[in-house]
């Protein structure tokens, strides 16, 4: 059983179907799960704490501290004491707080300091579940990593038929074991992931550079963490920081920098996921002092950087994978799988400047990948998250086989 031995944090909110949980609870104690049960006031009104503690056999925490005895309840320690969050069901209004960092109870403080995956079982009425409020503040969930157990159909209790259901616990379960499972399938792999541009230096305080943000290298990244694996994120400059402290992160600034790096770690990786913006050019000359303004023009002279992506497509072993990325402008698809073949890449992941929502600086983007053999699989519009996810699934598909 994939959940035997699990420390997993049950959040149960203000929902009619609160009463579900007590068989959640059963269940994922025969499962050999370790169950603690963390609530809100309004979800002590759907159920008592006192069937909850009985059947977790832990007391329920509901509130920072008693009030009679002074004892204090540490969201910090139940953060990470868990190894899995589970909030089901997840009202409307617990998601919206968890959204928009409104801790005002013991549930949401314990969710904003927890480390471990967080997955939400939704339950409310059609309209509400329907509402762009929701589905922003859903959205907005998804973006920083909590998974989704989807809401069935049926008779609401609002006396409605449409989805809002809270899943069964028998399928919650299931969703569950599928999870952890996952979880372990990249163990004993090692990931080299690049991301964020480079920084070509002109003068002291001058230098080339191009927008990427490093979100989408840094989502993948966690992704890979998140299913066991190795990683090693080579990330250029970038505000951005690691939630899975797992990830070995090296900082560099330059292609040249970033290409020693990459040719150092990667005939130790089962793949590489070339997600960074490495800048084509750099300067012939980096002057010691600052360049001053003057009336005269100023020419610069460039030489190309290594293609790094190439290089180690050179090198790669048939047992390896090697995963490169394409912003393109125009021709992009005939550009991209010239790319393939050029650099000995496994498949290659496109985005085009001309879509709406996708390229640099921003929250989505909206690929299609491309491998050796042609085949083209075209996705909508997604969050970055979402599209390190499609990413780590098909690198995941892919491994398994080669050898």
């Amino acid at each position: 059983m994939s959940l035997k031995n699990k420390k997993i944090l049950l959040g149960i909110t203000g929902s009619i179907s609160a009463y579900k949980a007590a068989y959640l609870t059963r269940l994922l104690v025969n499962e050999g799960a370790e169950v603690q049960v963390v609530m809100t006031v309004f979800a002590a009104e759907f159920i008592t704490p006192l069937t909850l503690s009985t059947l977790s056999q832990h007391p329920v925490k509901m509130a920072t501290h008693d009030k009679e005895t002074g004892e204090w309840d540490s969201h910090v320690e139940m953060g990470n004491w868990a190894d899995l969050m589970l909030i089901a069901p997840a009202s409307l209004n617990t998601m919206g707080k968890m959204a928009h960092g409104i801790a005002d109870n013991l549930l949401v403080t314990t969710y904003m300091a927890a480390k471990c995956p967080v997955i939400i079982a939704p339950a409310m009425d059609l309209d509400m579940y329907k509402h762009p409020a929701n589905v922003e503040n859903m959205n907005i969930l998804k973006e920083r990593g909590c998974h989704f157990i989807e809401p069935g159909e049926g008779e609401l209790a609002s006396g409605l038929c449409g989805k809002g259901r809270l899943a069964e616990p028998e399928a919650i379960i299931r969703e569950l074991n599928a999870f952890f499972e996952k979880k372990q399938s990249l163990q004993k792999k090692t990931f080299l992931v690049t991301a964020g541009p480079t920084y070509e230096k002109i003068d002291p305080v001058r230098f080339i550079g191009n927008f990427s943000s490093g979100k989408m290298g840094f989502a993948i990244a966690e992704k890979l963490a998140e299913h066991g694996g190795n990683v090693v994120l080579v990330t250029g400059p970038t505000a951005l920081k690691l939630q899975n402290q797992s990830i070995q992160r090296i900082d560099v600034k330059s292609a040249s920098e970033m290409f020693e790096v990459c040719m150092q770690h990667f005939p130790k990786s089962n793949a590489a996921i070339m997600s960074a913006a490495v800048a084509d050019f750099t300067p012939v000359k980096v002057d010691d002092e600052k360049i001053k303004r003057g009336k005269q023009k100023q020419r610069l002279e460039l030489t190309p950087t290594k293609d790094i992506a190439a290089e180690l497509g050179k090198i790669k072993k048939k047992s390896q994978l090697l995963v490169g990325f394409a912003l393109e402008t125009k021709n992009e698809t005939q550009n991209a799988a010239e790319k393939i073949e050029n650099k000995n890449l496994d498949f290659i992941v496109l985005n085009s400047l001309n879509d709406k929502g996708a390229g640099f600086n921003h929250d989505t983007n909206k690929v299609s990948f491309i491998d050796k053999s042609g085949e083209i699989i075209k996705f909508k519009l997604k969050s970055k998250n979402e599209v390190a996810i499609d990413i780590v699934n098909k690198i995941m598909k892919d491994i398994k086989t080669i050898k």
